[in-house]
């Protein structure tokens, strides 16, 4: 019996763990190592500042739906690896594998530039979702003006322009929209650049909906201060703001940084190829936000990142798990798709709007690529959240 040792349990890490067992069988072990025996829907924590959903609406037992389909859990820690005597260390103690997939989520580069973790909110956790939502609560006693945004070398975009058309949808319930300047920082090069070098008609759109919706906005700048009343710009343009959220860069977790033979990049993602196999050791394997992913462009005179959303991380668990079926198997055809040919699938929250975007690929060059919006409401938003909890509830990992 081959041990597959999967760190990660979220998107990719429990669509790698299902798969592999579900085409393994009784002749593959599978254990999952997780701080959290909750899975989260981190897509929707956009809606938990404005009591839209609660974390509950988002989260489940993931413990118990892997052990249902034959999957040990173990809630701990990963401290290191060391690949060649193939033992993951713990807090809970050390195990050893066969193969290893790594599909750690990220972690939050706050110190990107100072008063960043003091004064900004940041939305992507629960716990600073919730904070967020008390943070806006205070301010619609005293408004004045928002700053929303990403700063320099961040590569979740997509998520604040989320927050920026809810957050002006609240304004505008609370009947204190016209008492608040609201604005978008950016380092995109453009509007709708998304680290996705855009879409066709995105930048049209997006300007379109700035002026619709009265937001300044500032693109090709990152952040080179946060106090608790402003946002100094690398532009050095001073923005007044009593209320700031910024989407901070992503680097590799601790476990992958402090496991030096699995030579990380700079920013502690591994080196992959199309096959998310680690380029020294076979045996490891890596899926999602922890793959090291060559952007195809320029980002300009300020650096930002491509995404890392819940659709390719589902994929890459998904073909990762093939893979190690294969090699188990004897067989070296191995499954191949870069990051950047995945398709992108992606519903964008515009405050109960919404804009669907849908491209053959990720990166160019594209066949097609298109941006739909739906002015009238979100529901292929909430529907793809209903369906992914379901199927993730239920242990349906060979669903799209």
């Amino acid at each position: 019996m081959k041990t597959t040792v999967v760190i990660g349990g979220n998107f990719a890490g429990m669509t790698a763990a299902l798969e592999i067992k579900r085409k393994g069988k009784k002749g593959h072990k599978v254990l999952v190592i997780d701080k959290s025996p909750l899975f989260l829907f981190v897509p929707s924590l956009i809606w938990v500042p404005f009591g839209r959903k609660e974390i509950k609406d988002i989260s489940f037992r993931k413990d118990t739906v892997l052990e249902k389909k034959g999957v040990d859990f173990v809630q701990a820690e990963a401290l290191n690896v060391d690949p060649d005597s193939q033992i993951v260390h713990t807090t809970k103690g050390d195990f050893t594998y066969d193969h290893l997939v790594i599909a750690t989520g990220p972690k939050v580069k706050y110190d990107v530039a100072p008063g960043v973790q003091e004064h900004a909110h940041y939305i992507g956790t629960p716990n600073g979702a919730m904070k967020t939502r008390k943070a806006l609560e205070e301010f619609k006693k005293n408004p004045g003006p928002i700053v929303i945004g990403a700063t320099q070398n961040a590569g979740c975009m997509g998520a604040a322009y989320e927050f920026l058309f809810n957050v002006e949808k609240w304004l505008r319930e609370q009947k204190i929209r016209k008492k608040v300047d609201l604005y978008w920082i950016t380092p995109e090069t453009f509007l709708g650049h998304f680290g996705i070098d855009g879409i066709t008609g995105g930048e049209t759109m997006l300007k379109s909906f700035m002026k619709m919706f009265n937001i300044h906005y500032r693109t090709q700048v990152g952040v080179k201060e946060v106090t608790a009343e402003s946002v100094t710009l690398t532009s050095d343009e001073v923005l007044p703001s009593k209320f700031t959220m910024l989407m901070p860069p992503f680097v590799g977790v601790d476990f992958v940084v402090n496991s030096p033979k699995l030579e990380a990049t700079a920013a502690g993602y591994l080196p992959v190829g199309d096959d998310y196999r680690h380029f020294k050791y076979p045996n490891i394997w890596s899926a999602g936000i922890a793959v090291d992913v060559k952007l195809p462009f320029k980002p300009g005179k300020v650096p930002f990142s491509g995404p890392k959303t819940g659709y390719p991380s589902d994929e890459t668990g998904k073909i990762v798990a093939e893979n190690i079926i294969r090699v188990t198997q004897g067989k070296d055809n191995l499954k191949k798709k870069a990051w950047g040919k995945i398709p992108g699938i992606c519903v964008m929250d515009a405050g109960k709007k919404e804009v669907i975007i849908l491209s053959d690929h990720l990166f160019k060059p594209r066949n097609f690529a298109i941006m739909i919006p739906n002015i009238f409401y979100d529901f292929n938003k909430v529907l793809f959240e209903k369906y992914f909890l379901w199927k993730t509830k239920h242990g349906y990992s060979q669903l799209p």
